[in-house]
Parts: structure tokens; C-alpha cells; sequence
């Protein structure tokens, strides 16, 4: 899931994309509320992180402008401005949430899981074939019930092979889309197998049907029988 950071201060910029992106999620970030209006109008994002204090445009006119176009995508102000009426002036001007600075990073991550389940149908909030079950919101991942413990790596592979369930997969497609190598001098065909190798272990090790498949020569496909 994609998140949109627009906070002007580098600290604090930093340390929210790190923390995020340890939690699974891609972060892009802005530190002007022009450039962040320009990313959140040309870009699909699931959820905003807004700072009020901005260079530029502040806050509530990016949030104003946003609504006013018709963006829906849920907007959590972070700021410190804590009085009421700033709160107010938030709500009203379109935000979803409200988060005062500074805060607790569970709690964040608390709120960012309401909002992105307000924000999306349940059926896109999770994913499974046969016994497998993939909650995206929780990043648990069970098979007949049991929890399987994934690096955020191989969380976002088998989220994409999920999403491509019955379909081949192919080291291009796992490099382009999971990787974001696009202009890479050389093949990630080694590294790509090695997690394959790792997810499948995960997976599949100790289950009589086995879910995750090679297609020699073409790549891979997640379903219950054997390509």
C-alpha cells in the first residue's frame, strides 16, 4: 500500500518513512504543499500524511483543493497545532483523522489500519488461495490457521503472486513490479530466485498441497495443482 508523506521538516520526514516503510508500506514523500498537491493529484496513493505547516501552500489549502477536485483518497494531518479550533478547521476542511505532534508510532500505525479499512472494500484488504490468507492491513499471513513469520520482501512477493493467482509470473514482471528495478544493468534473476526459494519454504514446507509453483523457462504461479 502506498503512502503519501508531505512534511516539510527532514527529521521528521525521515524518520516517518523509515518507520512506514519497516511497517510494509511504500512511502513517497514531499517536503512543500505544492509538490505534495502535484503527487496526490497525478498519483494513486491510499492514504496521505499531511503536515499543516507548509512551504508554499499550507496544509488546509492542499486538503481544500484536493476535496475540491474530487480526491477521496483519507488524509491524516500530523502537526502541532493542538488547539481545538485548528483541529476543527482540519476536520472540516476535509481530513479524516487528526494526529498531534509529537506522537506515539503505534499509534500512528493504529490509525493509518482504520483509515485504510474505512477507506477500501474489505475484498481489497485481503488476499488467499486454498488455506493461505494474506490480511493487508495486519501483514499476517496463516496457513490453516498458522502464522507465517515474512520478511517485508517476501511479504510484497507473495502479495503480488496473491494478486496474480493462476497467472505466470515472470522474473521481468517480479523485478519491474516488486523490485522497482527498471533500468538495471544486469538481471536480478539470482536474487529473485533466492526469495522464491525462501517464500516457498515458508509457504509450502510441511503442507501436503503445495501453492507455489515453477514454470521452467517462464516463471512462476501460485495455485493448488501443478502447472
Amino acid at each position: 500500500m502506498r503512502i503519501l508523506v508531505i512534511e516539510d521538516e527532514p527529521k521528521v520526514a525521515r524518520a516517518l518513512k523509515a518507520g512506514l516503510e519497516r511497517a510494509g508500506y511504500e512511502i513517497a514523500g514531499s517536503a512543500t504543499g505544492e509538490e505534495g498537491f502535484f503527487l496526490a493529484s497525478a498519483q494513486a496513493f491510499d492514504l496521505i500524511l499531511l503536515d499543516l505547516m507548509l512551504p508554499g501552500r499550507d496544509g488546509i489549502e492542499v486538503l481544500e483543493t484536493l476535496r475540491g477536485r474530487g480526491v477521496k483518497t483519507p488524509v491524516l494531518i500530523l502537526t502541532a497545532r493542538d488547539a481545538v479550533e485548528d483541529r476543527v478547521q482540519g476536520l472540516d476542511s476535509g481530513a479524516d483523522d487528526y494526529l498531534v505532534k509529537p506522537f506515539a508510532f503505534p499509534e500512528l500505525l493504529a490509525r493509518i489500519r482504520v483509515l485504510l479499512r474505512r477507506g477500501r472494500p474489505d475484498e481489497a484488504l485481503r488476499l488467499g488461495l486454498a488455506d493461505l490468507d494474506m490480511d493487508l492491513l495486519t501483514r499476517r499471513v496463516t496457513r490453516v490457521g498458522r502464522a507465517l513469520d515474512l520478511t517485508v520482501r517476501e511479504f510484497a512477493l507473495l502479495e503480488y503472486l496473491l494478486r496474480h493467482h493462476g497467472q505466470v509470473v515472470s522474473r521481468e514482471m517480479l523485478a519491474r513490479d516488486v523490485w522497482k528495478e527498471v533500468a538495471r544493468g544486469t538481471p536480478l534473476d539470482n536474487v529473485i530466485d533466492v526469495n522464491i526459494a525462501r517464500l516457498r519454504k515458508k509457504v509450502d514446507q510441511g503442507f501436503a498441497v503445495k501453492l507455489l509453483h515453477t514454470v521452467r523457462g517462464v516463471g512462476f504461479v501460485m495455485r493448488e495443482a501443478p502447472p
